[in-house]
């Protein structure tokens, strides 16, 4: 395997959890190439796109990061003594002892091994996909498929219009479960399970949980989403059963049977959903949703 150019690694919002070792032969590469995917936790900082590295044995050579297809790459430079990557006995040494150095902390979160990582599901039948993590502490597990990079679970949150996927977790278990029900042919392929450093997605309305307006007076609920991957495409209200306002523009006023209701909103790292009734009366009361498409509801009575 040689690789031409080198991207350098940027901060990027997961801590990749590498778990699997990669022997790598390079016949006729310009530089020795050093890869692995690592067992614990390896926080990836823009400052640290090159560094010298020592092993136990006392090989030294400066090396490059760089990610490729979910691996960490370690990729020597030219002009140092790392060892030769045509000797596969002096390569897998090396690769070895680098890996039993870069243990990461203690405390860190990392995946347990023994989970398996190969699964084959029947076609209509519900497949279940697991991951186990020991030590989470206050992080975040998310699923996402490899082959559009689409984030298909956060925590225990599902955040794709695709009902056939489903996160499922119990509380103080250390496994992480995607369940594709009804899998078909096209599922097939590679799904990453990640770990967050950042919060979860968030939703909140304003004001707490109860409401109390007047009568005849303005009704002003205001939604607030944070921590999602992008801006939410839609923010929906709703009232009771009864559908309020599908929002997919920045301004909507909504014409209906109730009339003087209309909504604002405002889109960004923290998307900002406003919802406003004139002339309050008693039918208007009840439990008011607010429900971003990427990220929980949140509800006020």
């Amino acid at each position: 395997m040689c690789i031409s150019s080198h991207k350098a690694v940027k901060a990027s919002r997961f801590d990749l959890m590498y778990r699997t070792l990669t022997v790598v032969s390079c016949n006729g590469c310009m530089e020795p190439l050093i890869a692995f995917c690592h067992l614990r936790e390896e926080r990836i900082r823009t400052h640290e796109r090159m560094i010298m590295v020592q092993t136990s044995s006392g090989i030294r050579s400066t090396v490059w990061l760089s990610l490729l297809h979910g691996c960490l790459f370690f990729i020597a430079d030219s002009g140092t003594d790392a060892p030769d990557s045509s000797t596969d006995m002096s390569s897998r040494q090396f690769k070895a002892e680098f890996l039993h150095e870069w243990q990461g902390t203690p405390d860190a979160p990392y995946f347990d091994p023994s989970t398996p990582r190969n699964i084959t599901g029947l076609v209509g039948h519900p497949v279940r996909l697991l991951c186990r993590v020991k030590n989470l502490q206050n992080r975040t597990v998310s699923w996402v498929r490899h082959r559009d990079i689409h984030l298909l679970t956060v925590g225990r949150y599902t955040y794709t219009s695709d009902q056939r996927f489903e996160a499922q977790h119990k509380p103080r278990s250390e496994e992480w479960a995607l369940r594709i029900r009804s899998p078909q042919r096209r599922d097939s392929g590679q799904y990453e399970c990640q770990i967050s450093t950042t919060p979860p997605p968030e939703t909140t309305i304003l004001s707490g949980s109860e409401l109390f307006i007047q009568k005849e007076s303005t009704i002003n609920l205001t939604c607030i989403v944070r921590h999602t991957p992008e801006p939410p495409t839609s923010i929906t209200w709703s009232h009771g059963e009864q559908l309020v306002m599908g929002l997919r523009e920045e301004v909507i006023n909504f014409d209906s049977a109730r009339g003087g209701i209309s909504l604002v909103t405002e889109k960004g790292l923290k998307s900002t959903s406003r919802l406003l009734i004139q002339r309050a009366k008693a039918s208007d009361a009840g439990i008011y949703t607010c429900g971003p498409n990427n990220a929980p509801q949140a509800a006020i009575r």
